[in-house]
């Protein structure tokens, strides 16, 4: 027999329990709009037919992560979870200091509060909201230094995530490394279409942070999905194994934020894991304050036991290969039908290019806003802006339109199935059949940091 090679795509799981999806009509989702203010984010997920919102915390557990959770440690001190839980993540990162919490954004808090000052610069590939948010909290800047590439969503360029190197050069130079507490590399890149990041660049960005005595911290949230990426894309990773390229990763870092919700494929926690001694020791103390003890740190011993468990299940091979293949398979579909899209897909979401699909809406009036209600109304899909709504707000109150207005389709780790892809595939098309009765935005009602999760909108009537 001659070996099988198959075209379609298969789910690499089987599906035993099931989780029921509510059928709206349109006249339903257009009162349900109305009622959370124009915003997905405050719509009730019974009345959402397909969840692309994000792909935090989302996902299915495996039978072997319940199994670990019917079997955890609830111990408030020292449980036995939490050490399987440090043995994880310090044999995938192999930083030594492991510090657990609820979720990534409180590893943020605990790491910005301690090392951020005012008039810091952190410097990033791109600063995802609530990193942003925690670094501007504490008087800091968040500086993006995308590379050239990144800024053209219809180039095909193979690691769009990286940094620009020579910027990041040049930001040390004219800030002085004693204002630089950290250089962060995000990897994947999500605000820039969760682009990954190469190997070579996150060498050559810790050799630069290193050469300067900076520490160089990875915000490793979706660590796995790129190290996939370098294996498919990087010359010289053709064979290796993804845990095999995380570590080769995490070993050129000094330390890193992980929300487990991505690539921890759980439904809550995260961890700050570092190498220095006193900067732990710092981060523990603040984190009894605010988090919890340091053995559980805002997490059950049944969530310690998800993300160990689940950290291997993210490298799995078969695993990435279809989650990438499935973005991948969304975006094939988008590009025959005409609707632009960051290209390449990347390994969590499809990035849809609202300013370019929507030219009638100006930038200031949120033309992603409008198509991620479209989705919405017309399918019942919620996906989340990155654009102007997210990041248009500046720390001094002014107004800037963001480079970018994108839609992104966050996928559940194993939630969804093909059929169901196929079915958004035909929204997406239906919406842009209809763009032009798409209304533009504007905000009525806003809180001062991290608008888009509560903001109020209202759409702009024809003429106005």
């Amino acid at each position: 027999m001659k070996p099988f090679e198959p075209r379609s795509i298969i789910e690499p799981f089987r599906i035993r329990s099931v989780e029921p999806i509510r059928f709206t009509t349109l006249e339903q989702r257009e009162a349900a709009l109305r009622q959370a203010g124009h915003n997905p984010f405050l719509l009730r997920a019974e009345d959402v037919q397909i969840d692309l919102l994000t792909d935090s915390g989302t996902g299915a557990m495996s039978a072997r992560q319940w199994a670990g959770m019917i079997a955890s440690d609830e111990s408030y001190a020292g449980a036995s979870s939490f050490y399987r839980f440090e043995r994880a993540v310090q044999d995938v990162t192999g930083f030594r200091h492991v510090i657990p919490t609820h979720q990534g954004r409180a590893a943020e808090h605990i790491l910005f509060a301690t090392i951020a000052r005012p008039g810091d610069v952190i410097p990033s590939n791109a600063h995802f909201d609530t990193t942003r948010a925690h670094i501007e909290r504490q008087g800091a800047q968040a500086r993006d230094l995308p590379c050239a590439q990144s800024r053209d969503p219809t180039l095909r360029h193979p690691f769009k995530g990286d940094m620009d190197l020579e910027a990041l050069r040049l930001t040390i130079q004219e800030v002085g490394p004693a204002r630089i507490p950290a250089v962060m590399m995000t990897v994947t890149n999500n605000t820039l279409g969760g682009q990954p990041v190469s190997m070579a660049n996150v060498r050559g960005a810790s050799a630069l942070a290193r050469a300067h005595g900076i520490p160089f911290l990875i915000d490793a949230c979706r660590f796995a999905e790129n190290a996939w990426f370098i294996r498919t894309r990087e010359a010289g990773y053709e064979q290796a194994k993804p845990i095999d390229i995380a570590r080769q990763m995490f070993a050129l870092a000094d330390g890193c934020t992980m929300s487990a919700k991505k690539d921890g494929m759980s439904n809550i926690g995260g961890f700050l894991a570092v190498n220095d001694d006193e900067l732990a020791a710092r981060c523990r103390n603040l984190e009894i304050l605010t988090e919890g003890f340091p053995t559980y740190g805002g997490m059950a011993g049944y969530d310690l036991e998800a993300v160990a468990q689940g950290l291997y299940e993210a490298l799995d091979e078969g695993y990435l290969r279809y989650r990438v293949r499935s973005i991948e398979y969304l975006g094939e579909k988008l590009l025959a039908g005409g609707v632009p899209i960051v290209q390449p897909t990347g390994g969590h979401a499809v990035y849809i290019d609202a300013r370019a699909l929507l030219p009638h809406i100006p930038a200031q009036h949120y033309p992603a806003w409008s198509l991620n209600n479209g989705l919405y109304l017309v399918g019942g899909v919620r996906g989340a802006e990155v654009g102007s709504v997210m990041f248009g707000r500046q720390p001094d109150g002014s107004e800037r339109m963001a480079h970018l207005d994108l839609v992104r389709l966050a996928f559940p780790r194993r939630v969804y199935t093909q059929s169901h892809v196929d079915y958004l595939a035909e929204v997406i098309l239906e919406v842009a059949a209809q763009k032009a009765d798409l209304p533009g935005y504007r905000i009525v009602e806003q809180a001062p940091v991290l608008r888009h999760f509560t903001a109020r909108l209202q759409p702009i009537e024809s003429g106005r």
